[in-house]
């Protein structure tokens, strides 16, 4: 059993262990200096600590902090060449990580999905079987060059938050029509998850499965009609967009550390 060790338990890092947990296997300690955050997470993992040097004891540790603090953390772990930290820090790149460790280094770029084992994720570095294992238990990833991570981080680091926005629009014209907000949602959340699945799974790609749903003079086209004619796709692509460039902004912080 690999140990591993999740340091940072908010958002993404309670995530993680949430999914390790759910997919059963793991030895997981989650280390994190704020007792509330130990507290959310204890029945998720074997041991709590807000001792660095405890966490550093994993085979895989995982960094899960934000950006700013990156450093700090490093700087408390002493980690062997036989280790693996794994960081999550949106913008920090893996040469700035390497400089400051002993151990490999993965970088990825998960999402919050990971607590229903449903995460999408890209990562670059010295990946190892024992790493590949982890991330396939909560999701499915990706093994990208380190020029693509900025990209990544906007496609599937922040893309949730614009699809929860889009199943939120959806969720409000149900309403206005009539449906309870329950069951607007929930109709909403599943079909975006049922048309994921979809694209997963299927062998055509997104506008063959837009063309199967359509059927002539039926209700779908004359919808997809409004979007054809709006600025729906360039709005999204914008989101993506800026979302890249704040992590290359990110990036450049850590350029001349």
């Amino acid at each position: 059993m690999v140990r591993t060790s999740v340091i940072g338990c908010g958002n993404m890092g309670s995530a993680l262990l949430t999914g390790l947990w759910k997919a059963g296997g793991h030895s997981v300690i989650a280390c994190d200096l704020d007792p509330d955050a130990l507290a959310a997470v204890a029945d998720y993992c074997e041991e709590t600590t807000d001792d660095v040097s405890r966490a550093a004891e994993a085979d895989v540790v995982f960094v899960a902090v934000k950006p700013d603090i990156v450093g700090a953390v490093l700087s408390e772990l002493d980690l062997s060449p036989d280790q693996t930290l794994v960081t999550i820090a949106a913008g920090v790149p893996t040469a700035f990580v390497e400089a400051h460790t002993d151990a490999r280094v993965v970088r990825i770029m998960p999402n919050l999905a990971a607590e229903t084992r449903d995460m999408a994720a890209a990562a670059t570095g010295d990946l190892t079987d024992e790493v590949r294992e982890l991330l396939s238990d909560v999701g499915e990833f990706v093994e990208v060059e380190e020029s693509q991570m900025d990209i990544a981080t906007a496609v599937n680091g922040s893309g949730p938050a614009f699809v929860f926005y889009l199943i939120e629009a959806v969720t409000q014209a149900g309403i206005a029509g009539g449906l309870s907000e329950e069951d607007a949602e929930t109709l909403a959340a599943q079909t975006f998850k049922g048309a994921a699945e979809t694209v997963v799974q299927d062998d055509r790609t997104a506008d063959e499965l837009i063309d199967a749903v359509c059927s002539p003079n039926g209700t779908t086209i004359e919808g997809m009609e409004v979007l054809w004619d709006s600025a729906a796709d360039e709005a999204v692509t914008e989101a993506v967009v800026a979302a890249e460039r704040r992590s290359k902004e990110l990036a450049e912080e850590f350029a001349d550390e």
